[in-house]
Formats: C-alpha cells, structure tokens, sequence
C-alpha cells in the first residue's frame, strides 16, 4: 500500500526548517556567510510593513538569495521581532508537493503553537516550482494585511513575467544578480587595495578610486573572472579547482536541463544546450541568427526563443547594435551576446590565464558589461558600421544621441598608439564627443588625439568602479 505524507510529516519538516523557533537565531553557518553588499537595499523593502505588498527576490542560481533571506531573518531578530512571527518554508522540498500557499502558512503557524497571522514575516524560498504560485501569492498579500510575504525563486523567466501580470499592485521585485567586481574586492577583505582619487571627465572633476597595486587588483580581476561571480565558490580552493563540477552541474545544467523546459515546455534540452555552449564560447562576439543557426545547428526560427529563454534566466544578455551617428536599426540583423557572469565560461571550458591574450579580451569585456548589467534603468549598446565598430557607447533617453562612448582593452598599446584607436576617434567626431574613455592592462593616463581627450585607466579599476557606483545609485 503505498504511504501518502502526514500533516505531523510537514510540521515536523516547518519546524526543522525555522531553527530559530528554538535557538533564537539563525544556524551559525549562515550567520558566519558575509553580506552582500545588495543587502542594504534589499532589507528596506522587507521592514517597510506599512505597503501591502509581497516582496520577490528574483537572480540566478546560486548568487545567495536563500543566504540574504537569512540574513534578513536575522536582522528581524535583532530589531526584536519575535521568533514565533518569522516563518521560513523551502517551497522546492518534496515534502510540501501540491500543498496550497495558504495550507503552508497556516501549517506553520500551528507548527509554532497556533501563532496568530498579525504582524508576522513570512519567506518562501525557491516559489517558481508551485503551480500559479503568483495568484495564490496574491491571495494571501489580500487576505492578510498585516503579514509581510518575501518569496525567492531562480526561474526569473517565470517570476518576472508572472509577478508583473498577476501580481501588478501587489508584487514588488528586487534583482540579485552576481558579484560585481566591487562586492567581490569587500568581500575577499581587500578594500586596502583601492584608494579614492578623481578623473577628468568631460572637463570635469569627479570621484574615482585608484589602486595601490595594480598587480595584486589585476591577479583578483582575473580570479573574479574565472570564478568570482558566486560567493561561495570564491571562499573554495577545492570547488575552484573543479569549477565545470560545482558551477556546470549545479548552476548550468539545472537552468538548462530542468529548469526551463520544466517551465516552457521545451523538448529538445540538448538543442538549448548546443546553443548556450555556442554563446559562451563565443561571448562578446557579433551575431546573426544566420551564422548563429548554422554554428550551433540550431534552426534559425527557434534561435530567437531560445534567447529570450537564456536571457531571462540571467545567462546571457543581447546587447542592441548603433550605427556611427548612434541610431538604432529598424530591423535587428546583427546583435552582440555577452555572459551575465563571465565566470560560466570557466565552468563549461577552462580558466583562462592573464597571458591569453585573445581569451582574456573576450572575457574582459564580458566582465565590464556584467559590470553595467545591474543597472536596470540603463541599457548600453555597441556600435558598428562598415569596418567600424565602438564596444559600448551610452545612448540618451531624451535626445537618443551618443553621450559617450568606451572602447574594452586588455592592452597598453592604444596608450602608446593612439592612431589605432581610428573607430573610437570617428564616432566621436561625427557624434561631436570631446573625451572618450579606453581600458588598458595597468595604464592610467590621459592624452589629447585629434581633439578628442582619450582617459585611459586599468580594466579593473573601471569595473571596481563602475560596481561602486551602481550600488551607490541603487541606495
């Protein structure tokens, strides 16, 4: 006969999970996990009770969702909320199949001694995986004014577009992506190696932060790149030394062999994978849906869907392409494919060493553009015409002119030679741009050419703070 799961099951499941019920803390291995600098804006939107809305922490697999939300409990601990109104359930355990949002809460708030609903916390981790979780999410946000809801999922596909269509008014989301470069620097406890100085921008003065040494922050930029856009593998030798173990398996092929067909229906994984495998080989590279077809064997009218797919499951980003005076193209035949986290690349091939030169400036550029990808309110483009090309320029929103234009080197030469930077000086001049910025390996200078003032500063120094400044703004 076979044995369905018990109410007592579940309850001593709940309860099991909300180890502060009985320690008045969170498990000492999460406490011992430094915060993510995201952090500080993330724990504003859960202590704000007086907005009925449920709060959805959105990012990809393993970049410390489930840690913040933790985190978050124990920051309620510490501003005094009892232990008996914090409520944490991992919606993903087998255990809790095909039981109602509601029916959960309501089990654990008689697992904890029939605790009244009124002012408590309530988390739900991994939600994706609930069938219509978002209507029965809503259901709740309306039923129970007084309690907070904080859910977390890695699907973003399902969850961006879910909580935007059913939960409008009642949802508010929040992105965690991975590391920037500059939570990697706190992180690792190496704030010692940046100092603030300024940059002459535009005729102007403003704030930058250099480097003490240059060397040790390039040996870092380069582990960042092949490892550090995940907490925990950061803190493991062991895990770096297999990072296609740790990262492909766990990170990867959960995306792509469960994840997203689970959620859209998608037959042939395999195709999707060919796809995928083809990008990241291949990121910061122009595409068409063409070659791309013909490259991955891929038919040309699924490649569309499939980014879609990739995209919003925080793998890739297509980045739109300008011609020389900055306007875009009515109709998208060519498009530039980065990695969100350039650290997949070391997981579905091999680390890439500072002497690989052709390698390392794919990957720099990845890297920079991850950089860029947390600001949501800002969307860069690159620019080609002809046998012209500008890596990434900036686009107002009001007039739709460039603003500015940056070119990704891991190469001192273009501070030595100048002339060889011969798109970069054309598109400023037919856009009327009077500085443009250029990274090198460990230059920082700044040089006159053809009346365009060319800032050169080091790759990493620029992704540090450009990491800075967007979790500045986003505060």
């Amino acid at each position: 006969m076979i044995e369905k799961i018990s109410k007592s099951q579940v309850l001593e499941r709940i309860q099991f999970e909300n180890y502060w019920w009985r320690n008045a803390s969170i498990e000492e291995d999460y406490n011992a996990m430094q915060r993510r600098l995201y952090f500080d804006i993330f724990k504003p939107m859960v202590l704000n009770s007086t907005v009925n809305r449920a709060v959805v922490l959105m990012g990809p697999r393993r970049v410390g969702k489930t840690v913040m939300l933790h985190h978050t409990i124990q920051e309620l601990l510490d501003r005094g909320v009892p232990p008996q109104k914090i409520i944490f359930i991992t919606v993903e355990n087998p255990i809790y199949t095909n039981i109602a949002l509601e029916d959960l809460f309501k089990y654990a708030l008689e697992g904890v001694g029939n605790q009244s609903p009124k002012d408590c916390y309530v988390f739900f981790d991994e939600i994706q995986y609930l069938k219509d979780w978002e209507i029965h999410l809503k259901t709740l946000v309306d039923s129970y004014r007084s309690t907070q809801f904080i859910v977390s999922g890695s699907a973003a596909a399902a969850l961006k577009f879910k909580s935007n269509e059913s939960g409008a008014g009642r949802f508010t989301d929040f992105l965690l992506p991975p590391l920037t470069f500059y939570e990697y620097i706190h992180i690792n406890k190496l704030d010692y190696l940046m100092i603030p100085s300024t940059m002459l921008w535009k005729g102007t003065s403003r704030p930058f932060y250099d480097t003490t040494n240059i060397q040790l922050l390039n040996e870092h930029f380069v582990k960042y790149i092949n490892f550090g856009g995940y907490p925990e593998i950061i803190f493991s030798p062991q895990m770096q030394k297999n990072p296609g173990r740790y990262i492909k398996q766990d990170i990867v092929d959960k995306v792509l062999l469960r994840d997203l067909p689970s959620l859209y229906g998608i037959k042939d994984v395999q195709e999707l994978n060919r796809l995928f495998t083809t990008i990241c080989f291949n990121t910061a590279h122009e595409f068409d849906y063409e070659d791309l077809s013909r490259t991955s064997g891929v038919k040309k009218h699924l490649i569309k869907t499939y980014i879609e797919y990739l995209e919003s499951a925080f793998l890739v980003k297509k980045i739109s392409r300008v011609n020389q005076t900055g306007k875009t193209f009515q109709r998208e035949v060519k498009f530039k494919l980065y990695l969100s986290n350039p650290s997949l690349y070391a997981a579905l091939f091999t680390p890439v060493v500072i002497t690989n030169e052709s390698k390392m400036g794919d990957l720099v550029e990845t890297a920079i553009y991850a950089q860029w990808m947390h600001r949501d309110w800002f969307h860069p483009y690159y620019a080609h015409w002809g046998k012209g090309e500008v890596d990434m320029v900036g686009i107002d929103d009001g007039t739709l002119k460039p603003v500015w234009a940056l070119e990704i080197k891991w190469s001192n030469r273009y501070a030595e030679k100048p002339n060889e930077l011969k798109s970069l000086i054309d598109f400023c001049t037919k856009n009327k741009l009077s500085t443009a910025l250029v990274t090198t390996i460990d230059k920082k200078e700044q040089q006159s050419y053809k009346d365009i003032t060319l800032q050169y500063v080091p790759c990493a120094t620029y992704a540090y703070n450009v990491g800075k400044n967007t979790l500045d703004q986003k505060k």
